[in-house]
């Protein structure tokens, strides 16, 4: 069953039983101008283990759009989790994040190691080097390979997030892409899992297994049949990787 709730300022999603001290429980991170919709599919099949699971809208999108005043760059969106974490009390958690939600992961990770449990980064975006033209014709590219369902709901969160506000989140974002992203993946030391869907075009297979070796612990795995979006196209498959994952098993 799925609750919602607002703590510091953000907008929450809860399946699973509430949190509580020493329980494991997994935070599931957005990507640029979306909402946690869309990982309500993996967010229920992880739940059915027994497992809490969190998802926010972060600051400045969809639900929590109104928390701030301006786009926040990706170092301000990670203090907000590390603010919303603290105020939920949570203990060491696993942070799955898709897209542009691992370079907010991967700051969060870097600053707050005793928060972060282990890692799992789905289609990590954007790629260094890649310029803002570039990244828009490969999130294009990759929208006829994303379930039809994904892409109502995703334009339903890019209208009440609001073009301007995405249009300079976009900005902030490839600017810790170029600058920042790298050095945080470098002190993440959580064990961290790479997932690529097979067939996306964002995140390319060079770049998530370099992500892989960055990271202090890291390993790759993709998933066939998906793209961008794994998490939401397969989440079957994408729940049994991060459950091998967290029981120590190989991908």
């Amino acid at each position: 069953m799925e609750k919602s709730s607002t703590h510091a300022g953000i907008f929450t999603r809860r399946f699973g039983p509430p949190p509580r001290a020493g329980t494991p429980n997994v935070v599931l991170v957005h990507g640029l101008g979306l909402s946690g919709r869309y990982f309500v599919p993996l967010a229920r099949r992880l739940a059915a283990g027994g497992v809490t699971v969190l998802v926010p809208d972060l600051p400045g999108n969809a639900r929590s759009r109104g928390v701030v005043r301006r786009a926040p760059g990706i170092g301000e969106l990670a203090g907000a989790l590390r603010r919303w974490h603290h105020g939920l009390a949570l203990g060491p958690s696993l942070l799955v994040a898709n897209s542009v939600g691992c370079q907010v992961v991967a700051a969060f990770a870097a600053r707050h190691p005793d928060l972060v449990r282990r890692v799992v980064m789905v289609g990590p975006a954007l790629e260094p080097g890649a310029g803002g033209w570039r990244q828009c014709g490969r999130l294009l590219a990759d929208a006829p390979r994303e379930p039809l369902s994904l892409l109502g709901l995703a334009a339903g969160d890019y209208l009440v997030t609001g073009p301007l506000r995405f249009a300079a989140s976009f900005r902030q974002a490839l600017r810790d892409a170029a600058g920042s992203f790298e050095g945080h993946l470098a002190r993440v030391v959580a064990p961290t899992l790479v997932v690529r869907g097979a067939g996306d075009t964002i995140a390319s297979r060079d770049w998530t297994r370099r992500v892989a070796r960055v990271v202090g612990d890291g390993r790759a795995a993709e998933v066939p049949g998906a793209a961008h979006a794994a998490h939401y196209s397969a989440p079957g498959a994408v729940a049994e990787l991060i459950e091998r994952f967290t029981a120590g098993g190989h991908t």
